[in-house]
């Protein structure tokens, strides 16, 4: 089984992510689909349904003559639109707060009892036990760490100007990822408070806990950026397609001279709703992976915990062989 507390190189966070998949996958995603799936269906369902007719008349407004055929059918409709967007964003925070806490709260039950058939159950008991620091750890997360990221990228953009901007940007991004996992995981895996597991994870990027090690800072920022490259690869793959559809119906121009009809009306449009659908569900799945890199990276920076793990294995050991 895959030990989680001990020291890692940046080549064993990749590999490792992907070892903990091959391991863990099945049990993994069967848990998570159980627990999130329904959540995720629905939000589609009424992102297909909902939106699609209102990309329609936008696409199709001010087209023969009709310079205010889009502002009218929003004041008509005003009401279901603005019920279909609370209806989603209700459901993205649902499904946001099962997304982020599932992978800590999964790890965590691994990495202390080792049980590798983990139920939906026990994940869901966490969830519960947890749902009131959750709570507090989102306002922390509104309220402070987002305005102050805010802040730390409008500087960056500023600086793009004298190009030293472009490279805070590549520093910046997946080191801010980086303090926000470590924020959670510290926070859901300690007794600390937000401000204590935050001042953690900022400190924990740029050194290890007894200061006398090598800083972690690039390997953590390197492995970051490699699994964020490479999952967007991936991503693209669903965005490009409609993307290209979309285009190629705008651009095309029949025979007649006219513009083609709307891309987002008829088998087409319902075709490109639902393939944006399942890009939406994979983004959900692949912040798994995002995470499970970001916690074997919080375990290797618990430095303070990797001596008693291993004593604890070298005494089980030693029960073993009596």
């Amino acid at each position: 089984m895959m030990q989680f507390y001990q020291k890692r190189d940046f080549g064993q966070f990749i590999s490792d992510t992907f070892a903990f998949f091959k391991e863990h996958g099945k049990n993994y995603f069967k848990n998570y689909l159980l627990i999130n799936g329904i959540l995720l269906i629905v939000m589609v369902i009424i992102f297909v349904v909902g939106y699609r007719e209102l990309f329609s008349q936008m696409m199709g407004s001010n087209t023969s003559g009709q310079k205010y055929y889009y502002e009218a059918y929003f004041q008509e409709n005003s009401a279901m639109l603005i019920l279909v967007s609370t209806v989603v964003f209700i459901l993205f925070l649902a499904v946001t707060m099962v997304s982020y806490s599932y992978p800590i709260l999964y790890m965590k039950r691994l990495a202390e009892t080792g049980n590798k058939n983990i139920k939906a159950d026990d994940i869901l008991s966490d969830l519960k036990n947890n749902i009131g620091r959750f709570l507090k750890l989102f306002l922390g997360l509104f309220f402070i760490v987002t305005p102050l990221a805010i802040m730390v990228f409008g500087l960056s953009f500023i600086l793009m100007i004298v190009i030293i901007g472009f490279f805070l940007l590549i520093l910046v991004g997946p080191t801010l990822m980086n303090v926000v996992n470590f924020l959670m995981f510290d926070y859901f895996n300690t007794k600390k408070g937000f401000f204590e597991s935050l001042s953690y994870a900022v400190r924990a990027q740029f050194s290890y806990k007894n200061g006398r090690e090598k800083s972690p800072f690039w390997k953590y920022w390197g492995s970051t950026i490699v699994m964020y490259f490479i999952i967007q690869v991936v991503a693209s793959i669903f965005t490009m397609i409609p993307m290209l559809i979309i285009f190629g119906g705008m651009m095309t121009v029949p025979q007649g001279g006219e513009l083609q009809q709307n891309p987002f009306e008829g088998p087409m449009g319902i075709f490109i709703f639902i393939l944006y659908g399942v890009s939406l569900v994979f983004s959900f799945l692949m912040i798994n992976v995002i995470f499970v890199n970001s916690g074997l990276q919080y375990y290797d920076s618990r430095t303070d915990l990797h001596r008693n793990i291993d004593l604890s294995e070298i005494d089980t050991i030693g029960k073993n062989e009596n």
